[in-house]
């Protein structure tokens, strides 16, 4: 299944993209042309570009969870700015701990201006997602603001055992996992989260729509851990077997290891190697994943969280539209190429 646009959100998303031009004109004069940059709104030297500025699946969540709870989707409109500023601010940081020089067909922020000026236009969008809520004069900024602090929490905690686990070799599936749920799912839960708040939804609706964003969050990731070994360069805008040429413990690559027998342990023979892995090894590296069951199991847990998903949706009244919306982002998230 193929899903290129979301009808139902056309409006709101408009409203997304002014909103977020205007929350980023406050920033200053050296920061403000990074951020531009990074959202793929100018080049390196401000001219006006049309590049590629992401998937806008977060805010395309905050404003459908709104709508399924019966709101309006403008009330959301800052909680859907909000939540595309901290994906973002989590995106230049970790490409800078990364060290991966492009992102999106273009250079990374460090790549063009360095690391100071990368964790800086980081810290600036991260700042900037609270002043948008808390300035949005909505009764329930506050507790949306919460979500989102407590959700920034989660990812900085899951970032941090992601850089862990590149100095173990001992990282089971299990911390591997909670890893990816506060990495990667956590945001993408906050995102419907906000939305629901905002529209002032019930309590069981709130928690239905969470547990809906924690299991496309984690299906999110094991499709991206796919996408980082055999993803297409000329469509993720990464390196080919980026996420294996920097040693990452991936959820396919971390359950191979752990449950592949054999194949597992020759896996983590190459991935522990002394010296840069050859593009031969990685190619070895992935052959091993994919014969050890590692790719199979990634796209068949990514397809149960989907179904988990769907069934928290099924499980609270939900506007029609926005609900056939939501599950249909949550098969788009699974079958998407980049």
């Amino acid at each position: 299944m193929t899903v290129t646009a979301l009808s139902g959100v056309d409006s709101g998303h408009n409203a997304v993209r002014s909103a977020l031009h205007r929350a980023v004109t406050q920033l200053d004069d050296t920061i403000r042309p990074v951020v531009a940059y990074h959202l793929g709104w100018c080049d390196e030297h401000g001219n006006p570009v049309s590049a590629n500025g992401g998937k806008s699946i977060r805010s395309r969540l905050a404003l459908l969870a709104a709508a399924a709870a019966g709101g309006d989707e403008a009330c959301a409109v800052p909680g859907a700015v909000a939540v595309e500023l901290v994906h973002n601010f989590s995106l230049v940081h970790d490409d800078l701990m990364d060290r991966d020089a492009t992102r999106r067909h273009r250079p990374t922020v460090w790549a063009v201006w360095g690391d100071a000026i990368a964790i800086l236009a980081g810290d600036a969008m991260l700042s900037l997602a609270h002043e948008v809520l808390l300035d949005s004069g909505s009764p329930h900024a506050v507790s949306a603001a919460r979500v989102v602090g407590a959700a920034t929490r989660d990812l900085i905690y899951g970032q941090s055992a992601d850089v862990g686990f590149e100095h173990r070799d001992d990282v089971g599936l299990d911390e591997c996992v909670r890893m990816a749920e506060n990495k990667t799912a956590a945001l993408l839960a906050a995102s419907v989260v906000v939305g629901g708040v905002l529209a002032a939804a019930p309590p069981a609706t709130v928690t239905a729509l969470g547990c809906y964003g924690r299991n496309i969050g984690l299906a999110f990731q094991l499709v991206d851990d796919l996408l980082g070994i055999w993803g297409r360069p000329e469509v993720t805008g990464k390196p080919v077997f980026s996420d294996l040429r920097s040693r990452k413990k991936t959820l396919p690559v971390t359950w191979t290891v752990r449950a592949g027998g054999d194949t597992g342990r020759e896996l983590a023979r190459l991935l522990t190697g002394p010296g840069e892995p050859t593009d031969d090894e990685l190619q070895a590296a992935a052959d091993l994943i994919e014969s050890g069951g590692g790719r199979q199991w990634a796209r068949a847990e990514a397809r149960r969280r989907v179904h988990a998903a769907e069934r928290a949706l099924d499980s609270v009244p939900l506007c029609a539209e926005p609900h056939r919306e939501l599950a249909d982002l949550a098969n788009f998230i699974i079958e998407r190429s980049a």
